[in-house]
């Protein structure tokens, strides 16, 4: 996949997850703040009110450090397309 198409599949996953109106996962949630940070490049620190939810944000953004924005990007559209069944 060239990176146009990798981009228009990423593009397409953010909206489907943004626009989902029911509740994901915790797991799921983490995993996708962790992949979103890396494709786009967002080393911004986690800047939730609750210590606890930036405790967990840091240790997702750990376990995906070295990853390149490409992978990222591969890896967030896999987990949406896996959680959805498409």
């Amino acid at each position: 996949m060239n990176s146009e198409e990798l981009n228009k599949e990423f593009e397409e996953a953010v909206n489907r997850v943004n626009n989902y109106e029911s509740l994901f996962p915790a797991d799921f949630l983490l995993r996708l703040y962790a992949y979103y940070k890396k494709a786009t490049q967002n080393s911004e620190p986690p800047s939730s009110k609750r210590s606890i939810i930036n405790a967990f944000k840091a240790n997702a953004l750990f376990q995906a450090r070295g990853m390149t924005e490409d992978e990222a990007k591969e890896k967030y559209v896999k987990l949406v397309k896996e959680y959805f069944n498409y």
